[in-house]
């Protein structure tokens, strides 16, 4: 039998989180079970049968037994699932009872909004959600590029994600002897297919990247000349070419170089953030000056001006505790108004905290 699920939303994971965070174990008995897209779910069976026979040994009766009834309900529950859900699959179990003796038995298993990366087994007096909290991280996009004449991949950096979107094969010979052509003619036709594989790539880049929203910027690797080569002569639209934001040597065009170029950029990417937000945050203060009925800071202007839907841009330090300002985000996401998260690394930043932390640019004057 094979029973179906289907990926929690944002708002659901956000809320399990939450409730699976403030539980805690009466002792290391609240079993974590992670299985990655992709993984062979029987193989996960039998480990945790494995397990069952390891968790006979626990000296304490209760916990033994808990632990034993915590990996049989798991157990039952991968068989009824027969298979690996797209995203992978995190189950909880344990008896969450805070009264010595009593049981509380409960299971939660969760398909997640994107796909699940971690491979874990963990009995412990608390469950461990770190895969699942990093997926509720605001994340910033970054289109990749590693190209030189032979091949190119296409990737995109999510957060701390790498993911490969598209690898493409240029088909330019390499040093082979041109036979009975001169060698001049066999090098405009090496230039020409060069040029042609460019403009392959081109498309590819548009096709990957022109309608995503919040790709923030393209990162470019590759060998010195070509890289450059790319740029003048591959023909990418304006509105992406805008968006390069660094350029990387490289000698390699894979899925190697793709991890290389992240590893590389770390400069790049901190820039562009710093950049990014102090910009931001210069547009809001010279709002405040110049058009002050067309912003909101502090906790009840901000609110008021959410629940008349005049949000149009949303600002919250990073300072506070995500518990804090979870009614602030889920009212912005009702009404479409963007979101921006604004850190203290900076002058700006931290003036913003100092103001309030809470602040908003509005559609209207209110």
């Amino acid at each position: 039998m094979v029973e179906s699920t289907n990926p929690v939303s944002i708002d659901e994971l956000e809320e399990l989180v939450e409730l699976l965070g403030s539980i805690r174990g009466r002792h290391t008995e609240l079993v974590t079970v992670l299985i990655p897209s992709g993984h062979n779910i029987n193989t996960v069976v039998d480990q945790l049968e494995a397990e069952k026979s390891t968790a006979k040994n626990i000296k304490s009766t209760a916990t033994r037994k808990n632990v034993i009834e915590a990996l049989e309900k798991i157990t039952r529950q991968l068989r009824l699932l027969g298979r690996t859900p797209k995203n992978g699959v995190a189950i909880y179990a344990g008896n969450v009872s805070q009264v010595e003796g009593q049981e509380d038995m409960q299971m939660w298993t969760i398909e997640p909004p994107e796909e699940l990366t971690t491979r874990l087994y963990r009995c412990d007096q608390v469950f461990v959600l770190d895969p699942l909290q990093e997926m509720l991280e605001v994340k910033e996009l970054y289109g990749l590029l590693v190209i030189d004449r032979k091949e190119a991949t296409i990737g995109l950096l999510e957060g701390k994600k790498i993911k490969i979107l598209q690898k493409l094969q240029s088909g330019v010979p390499g040093k082979i002897r041109a036979g009975g052509q001169s060698a001049a003619r066999y090098s405009r036709v090496i230039e020409g297919k060069a040029k042609d594989f460019f403009k392959k790539v081109a498309e590819a880049m548009k096709e990957n990247f022109f309608d995503m929203k919040n790709l923030k910027g393209i990162i470019i690797g590759g060998p010195m000349p070509t890289k450059d080569d790319f740029l003048k002569e591959g023909n990418m639209v304006t509105a992406l070419k805008d968006k390069v934001i660094g350029m990387k040597d490289l000698g390699y065009a894979d899925e190697h170089g793709i991890d290389l170029l992240v590893e590389s950029s770390g400069d790049i990417l901190k820039e562009q953030e710093i950049t990014y937000e102090k910009e931001l945050l210069e547009k809001f203060f010279n709002m405040l000056g110049k058009e002050k009925e067309k912003t909101a800071y502090g906790v009840e202007p901000v609110k008021k001006a959410l629940e008349v839907a005049a949000v149009d841009t949303l600002l919250l330090s990073k300072k506070f505790k995500k518990d804090d300002i979870k009614d602030f985000i889920k009212k912005a996401e009702e009404t479409g108004a963007k979101i921006e998260h604004v850190s203290v690394d900076t002058e700006e930043g931290m003036q913003f905290w100092n103001l309030s932390g809470l602040g908003a640019m509005l559609r209207y004057a209110l």
